[in-house]
């Protein structure tokens, strides 16, 4: 995986012009159900933001295209699952990952529109939670409002430890770079909210309801 995480890497570096359709269908497959499990589309990310921050790529080429590969990836997995309904968990391959899938239930049923939102930035879930809210018939407009407005917040959060780390802690501090440290400050505050309510669901339990009596 490391190989390929570099050949890419490369690949990018080499060919710019490709650098935007190449991240947002690697953005676009990692947000699909199952298939995101399988594309190292963070990793991907990181390195891509060290190259913006040698100046090896332009960042306004980048954000469209992952934005673009976020909300349609997850889209999909969204209409799949409003069309095919419930019994699409318990089909191949899904049945294999009952345990995520259940999780990403749970998480739905207690948050509703904000598990789309932070549902992308828990990796255990991020890629089960569209086509969980497709089944279960959520409504079109709240869900294209929390996959849009997700997207535009997490594609630049995986790009700025990438960003950071390549640019330097001191260059950090220059004025003109000013808006990175407000960028800085932000992905602290997602990244602690996000494990906090990540924490609270996938660790918990689901509550159970005492039976009534006749």
């Amino acid at each position: 995986m490391e190989s390929l995480i570099a050949d890419v890497g490369d690949f990018i570096s080499a060919n710019q012009f490709w650098a935007g359709p190449l991240l947002g269908l690697i953005v676009f497959g990692e947000s699909l159900a199952i298939v995101g499990l399988l594309v190292p589309a963070t990793a991907l990310m990181l390195v891509t933001g060290g190259l913006i921050a040698t100046g090896t790529l332009d960042a306004w080429i980048v954000l469209p295209w992952s934005i673009g590969g976020a909300v349609i990836g997850d889209a999909v997995s969204y209409y799949v699952g409003r069309i095919m309904g419930p019994s699409i968990m318990r089909r191949w391959p899904l049945n294999q990952h009952r345990h995520s899938v259940a999780r990403a239930r749970l998480f739905f049923r207690r948050y509703g529109t904000a598990s789309i939102f932070f549902g992308r930035f828990l990796g255990p879930i991020r890629s089960t939670i569209p086509l969980v809210a497709g089944t279960m018939l959520m409504s079109n407009r709240k869900f294209q409002f929390a996959n849009l407005t997700s997207a535009v917040v997490w594609v630049p959060v995986m790009l700025a430890p990438g960003w950071a780390a390549a640019k330097g802690l001191g260059d950090l501090g220059a004025v003109h770079e000013s808006g990175w440290i407000l960028l800085g400050l932000g992905i602290v505050v997602f990244s602690l909210l996000a494990f906090w309510v990540g924490y609270r669901i996938l660790r918990g339990q689901p509550r159970r309801r005492g039976r009534r009596t006749a």
